[in-house]
C-alpha cells in the first residue's frame, strides 16, 4: 500500500496512477484533512473521509470520482466531520437506512400490526393507498420529505379533490406515526401539513323530491339494490351496516334490528318500521316464522362477491339518480335525510342522535336514559311523513 499527499484537482486525479493489479493506492488531499482517494488496480477511484470515530479509525464513503467533483468531495467531507462531532456515526447510518423498512413494507406491517385490527375501516386503507402512494413503494421511509408530502397532498386535492388529499394525508400520518410507536427514530414527513379546509355537507331530499325519488326507485330492476336504498332512507343507517346486514341480527317479533357494532365501535338497535319489517319479510321469503332455515344466506342483501353480501351498488345508484332527475345526490345523503326529517317534525337532538347511533361525550349519559319507544315514535312519523308525499303528488 503506498499513501501519497496530493492537492486534490480534477486534472491531478485523472492522471493520478495506479498500482499493479490487486494493489491500492491511497491519496490525500493536502487542502482538506481526512479526504483521501483510493484507487484500485482497475482505475476506479473513490473518495473517502478517514476519521477516528469513538477511537476507532473509520472510512466513510463519500462518492466515486469523476462522478464526484472534487469541490463536492471537501463538502461532503466537511459534512461527515460535523456528524462525527456530533456524536454521529455516517457509516452506522448509513447500515441503518440500508436496513430500514421500504414505505411498501412499512404500510405491509401496519395493515397487519394495526389497520386490521383496531380499525373498522381498514379496506378503505388497502384501498387509498394502493390507488394514491404507490410510486412510493420501494423507496426507504427516511428518504420520503415533508415537502414532497406537501406538494404531494396539493396534487391529490387538485386531481381528487379536497377530502380525498386529506384522507390521504391522515394516512401517511397515522403510518408514519406507527413506525415512530414501533421504534423507528425518523420524522414523520406528514407532520405540519395542514389539511384543507372541508366543507360541511347538508344536502338531503326535499319534499319536492321525494315523490321523484321513490317514483325512480320503483323502477329499478335490481330488487336487491332498490331494498337496499330503502333500507337506508327509512333506517338512517351507515351504508356499511346496511350492506353486512344479517337475518339473524333482525327480531321480528319486537320489530327491531341489533347492528354488534358501529362505526364508533358500540353496539346499536334500531327500531324497524311496520314498511321496513315488510320490505324484509318479502325478502326473507318466510314472513310466518321467527326461526332460520338452516340453507338460508345469512345476508340480507346477498352479492356475487368473495364477502358474499351485495358490494357498493354505485351503477344502480347511478341510474336512480338519472330516472329521478335528482342532482348531487350520494348514498350517505338518505342518512341525513333521515335525520333531517325528523328534525323537521320536532324531534330532539339527543332522539335523532340516538336513532342515528351518534356519539358524543356531552349526550352520552341523556342516551343511556332513553329506550327505544320515542325514537321509534319520532321515526315512525318521519317514516310516514316521506311516504305521505309520494300519495299528496299522486
Amino acid at each position: 500500500m503506498s499513501t501519497k499527499k496530493l492537492n486534490f484537482t480534477k486534472a491531478a486525479l485523472l492522471k493520478a496512477p495506479t498500482s499493479p493489479k490487486g494493489k491500492l493506492d491511497y491519496y490525500k488531499d493536502t487542502r482538506e484533512p481526512g479526504l483521501e482517494l483510493i484507487a484500485t488496480s482497475g482505475g476506479a477511484k473513490t473518495f473517502y473521509l478517514y476519521r477516528k470515530i469513538n477511537g476507532r479509525p473509520e472510512r466513510v464513503k463519500l462518492g466515486k470520482f469523476p462522478d464526484m467533483s472534487v469541490e463536492n468531495a471537501r463538502k461532503a467531507a466537511q459534512r461527515n466531520k460535523g456528524l462525527i462531532a456530533a456524536g454521529i456515526n455516517p457509516n452506522e447510518e448509513k447500515r441503518r437506512i440500508r436496513d430500514e423498512h421500504t414505505f411498501k413494507e412499512l404500510f405491509d406491517e401496519y395493515m397487519e400490526r394495526y389497520s386490521k385490527v383496531h380499525k373498522k375501516s381498514w379496506l378503505y386503507d388497502e384501498r387509498e393507498v394502493n390507488k394514491h402512494l404507490p410510486h412510493l413503494f420501494k423507496r426507504k421511509i427516511s428518504t420520503i420529505k415533508h415537502d414532497e408530502i406537501s406538494r404531494l397532498h396539493a396534487k391529490i386535492g387538485k386531481e381528487s379533490g379536497l377530502y380525498q388529499a386529506n384522507r390521504i394525508l391522515e394516512r401517511i400520518r397515522s403510518i408514519y406515526n406507527k413506525a415512530i410507536e414501533w421504534g423507528w427514530r425518523g420524522t414523520n414527513p406528514a407532520t405540519g401539513i395542514k389539511k384543507f379546509k372541508e366543507k360541511s355537507r347538508d344536502r338531503f331530499i326535499t319534499s319536492e323530491e321525494m315523490p321523484k325519488f321513490f317514483k325512480a326507485l320503483e323502477r329499478e330492476d335490481n330488487k336487491t339494490a332498490r331494498d337496499f336504498f330503502k333500507v337506508l332512507l327509512l333506517t338512517g343507517v351507515r351504508k356499511t351496516n346496511a350492506l353486512t346486514m344479517r337475518w339473524d341480527q333482525i327480531n321480528f317479533k319486537e320489530k327491531i334490528w341489533r347492528i354488534p357494532e358501529t362505526k364508533n365501535g358500540e353496539p346499536l338497535t334500531i327500531p324497524l318500521n311496520d314498511h321496513v319489517i315488510t320490505l324484509l319479510k318479502e325478502r326473507r321469503g318466510n314472513p310466518l316464522k321467527d326461526s332460520f332455515k338452516e340453507n338460508l344466506c345469512p345476508w340480507v342483501f346477498p352479492g356475487e362477491g368473495k364477502t358474499g353480501h351485495l358490494n357498493d351498488p354505485k351503477k344502480a345508484w347511478t341510474r336512480l339518480l338519472k330516472r329521478s332527475g335528482i342532482k348531487d345526490l350520494r348514498m350517505h345523503d338518505l342518512r341525513r335525510t333521515f335525520g333531517s326529517w325528523q328534525a323537521a317534525l320536532g324531534a330532539n337532538g339527543y332522539i335523532i342522535g340516538k336513532s342515528l347511533g351518534h356519539k358524543s361525550q356531552q349526550s352520552t349519559a341523556i342516551y343511556a336514559r332513553l329506550n327505544l319507544d320515542p325514537v321509534r315514535a319520532s321515526t315512525d312519523r318521519a317514516i310516514e311523513a316521506m311516504l305521505l308525499t309520494i300519495e299528496e303528488a299522486a
